[in-house]
């Protein structure tokens, strides 16, 4: 079976071939209704959290096919040890889910060093690092496929989440290169950036930065409000969304990006319009900074 075979839900026992997935920041949301989709179609999963207790019931669901394991993606000794136990137990990898991050709400002026940096640890910095750990099994065997968990915030950006986003547009350029990279290898990549998903992102997992400039207060500080009153009432589904990652990881050609909900597609989809009317607009001028053409000489 290959990585992008999906057995249906009456799968038999688990073989030797039955594809392996890793999915990070599996104890709550998208990670754990992927995790939860990914078993209930009779496929394998290695479960990771901080905590490994958060996520102990979903081996106990299905024992023999998931994998518990504690993994802090910024503490590097956790993430070798984590792909060392899962290869060692299930032999391979085949579907890579850098899923754990979180938000951080602050205006750029307000933004806090220290949580700001520990923001580029988990979201950027632990997703390279886990990336990295689990590629030479992929490369070894030709065969493999890493999805990234950016977000809609990876394509547009709004006041009050300027760190977050930044963390996000990193993602999606690392991901493109490494796209070019190993695709010529047999291994894909796909981009997930949800728009507003009823997780605890907007809610119990969000940090705030404890400067609040009162110059700020109609633009991030209203859009720090605003945020927080998503919580429990966003429009996407995480397990519609599992759904659909699974999917898109099963298709022929996966895609290089995936939107996930009406929010994503919408902005989006305005904000491909803006940079076209923008790059219209200035065509002239942005032309201008080249080297003039060289005329050929007549004989």
């Amino acid at each position: 079976m290959t990585v992008h075979e999906t057995p249906t839900h009456d799968t038999p026992t688990p073989t030797p071939t039955t594809p392996v997935w890793f999915i990070t920041g599996c104890s709550t949301g998208l990670g754990r209704a992927l995790a939860t989709a990914v078993l209930e179609r009779g496929l394998r999963a290695v479960v990771t959290a901080r905590d490994a207790g958060q996520v102990a019931d979903l081996a106990a669901e299905h024992p023999g096919r998931a994998l518990p394991l504690a993994l802090d993606v910024t503490v590097p000794e956790q993430t070798e040890r984590a792909v060392e136990q899962a290869e060692a137990a299930f032999g391979h990898i085949d579907v890579l889910v850098n899923n754990a991050g979180y938000g951080y709400l602050a205006a750029v002026e307000e933004g806090e060093d220290e949580q700001v940096r520990a923001l580029f640890d988990t979201n950027l910095f632990g997703l390279a690092a886990v990336t990295k750990a689990v590629l030479p099994g992929m490369r070894a065997r030709r065969s493999g496929h890493i999805v990234n968990v950016s977000s809609l915030g990876g394509l547009a950006a709004f006041g009050a989440t300027g760190y977050y986003h930044a963390t996000k547009f990193a993602v999606e350029g690392l991901s493109e290169s490494l796209a070019a990279e190993v695709g010529p290898l047999g291994i894909g990549v796909t981009l997930v950036e949800p728009g507003a998903f009823r997780t605890n992102w907007s809610g119990p997992s969000m940090r705030q930065s404890r400067i609040r400039i009162d110059d700020y207060t109609d633009t991030a500080g209203a859009r720090r409000a605003a945020t927080l009153a998503t919580y429990g009432r966003q429009p996407g589904d995480p397990a519609r969304a599992a759904e659909a990652i699974i999917t898109a990881v099963g298709a022929d050609a996966p895609p290089l990006r995936l939107l996930l909900g009406q929010v994503a597609y919408d902005i989006a989809s305005a904000r491909l319009d803006t940079l076209r009317t923008t790059f219209d607009t200035w065509r002239d001028l942005t032309l201008s900074a080249d080297y003039p053409a060289t005329e050929e000489k007549t004989a």
